[in-house]
């Protein structure tokens, strides 16, 4: 495997799993005021989905499977 693809790919899957998770978790709160948000357990759950986004791509990532077989 090249490391360097594999950590392009990984790095852009974490980001934007980064991004959807803290979507998810400021709409979640429901509050009206970013004053009143609890900043610490977003960026926590943030923190927790990337790490797992790339545990998860340590088990194998579909882009880098593509790129082999398109160039076999």
């Amino acid at each position: 495997m090249n490391w360097k693809r594999w950590t392009k790919a990984a790095s852009v899957r974490a980001i934007k799993t980064a991004g959807q998770s803290f979507g998810a978790a400021v709409v979640a709160t429901g509050v009206a005021s970013a004053w009143e948000i609890n900043w610490p357990v977003i960026a926590g759950i943030v923190v927790l989905s990337t790490l797992l986004s790339l545990a998860t791509s340590i088990a194998g990532l579909p882009e880098i499977a593509e790129e082999k077989e398109e160039a076999k």
